[in-house]
């Protein structure tokens, strides 16, 4: 059975173990040499090459995330401090520390649905990082090869391929939201993913703020938190 919020948290953490002490520096050629180096790692870091590999300049800001709070949690503490600013008119900033958005709608106790949540974020995550088609023939063919190695399960190994295949489309993506809370993780997920100084991620973000009906200035508060990170 597919646990989507721990698969989640391995790709995450996994990317603070590929690259150690060196941060996000150089994040996309350790990536690439950990499928030549895999019996020396542990699945942790393999899994972080996996999602290196995806997301290539996008992945130096989650890195960035993961190590402040670790995986889910970090995505939802970036989107629940964001929105807990927007909603009460404050400016943000303040402590560079992301709040702990556990038992809130953001991360929530359930498991079940900390389970469907942490599915749809994977599935804007990996949408995300195609927008600007940098997932080469040959990446994804490397991707393919090694997704049944990393003990991952068939399911997680299917979800993530399944994401890679689909046409991108940010309003499928929006689709997927649940609730307003729900609405602006896919958002941050997706930033976090990507490089919003590349003009096709920059107009795959708008696009995404529209069909998720994200209000201006919430969408501009998630972009100030994640360009604290």
């Amino acid at each position: 059975m597919l646990n989507a919020k721990s698969l989640l948290d391995d790709l995450m953490g996994g990317l603070n173990q590929l690259t150690g002490s060196q941060g996000a520096k150089g994040l996309t050629d350790k990536a690439k040499e950990t499928w030549n180096n895999q019996s020396a790692l542990g699945k942790g870091a393999i899994a972080g090459g996996l999602l290196g590999l995806i997301l290539t300049s996008g992945g130096r800001r989650m890195l960035g995330t993961s190590l402040k709070i670790g995986g889910m949690a970090a995505i939802g503490g970036l989107a629940y401090k964001a929105y807990e600013d927007w909603k009460a008119g404050r400016s943000g900033g303040g402590t560079a520390a992301l709040p702990s958005p556990e038992g809130t709608e953001f991360l929530p106790s359930d498991p079940a649905a900390a389970d469907e949540l942490a599915t749809h974020l994977l599935q804007a995550m990996v949408s995300a990082a195609k927008a600007d088609g940098h997932v080469t023939p040959d990446e994804r063919a490397r991707i393919d090869g090694q997704l049944g190695n990393l003990g991952l399960g068939d399911e997680a190994a299917a979800l993530i391929a399944a994401e890679l295949d689909a046409p991108l489309d940010a309003a499928r993506i929006a689709a997927l939201a649940n609730s307003e809370a729900e609405a602006v993780q896919l958002y941050a997920v997706s930033l976090l993913a990507v490089d919003p100084d590349t003009e096709a991620e920059r107009a795959y973000l708008a696009e995404l703020a529209g069909a998720l009906k994200l209000d201006a200035g919430l969408v501009e508060r998630l972009h100030a938190e994640a360009a604290r990170l």
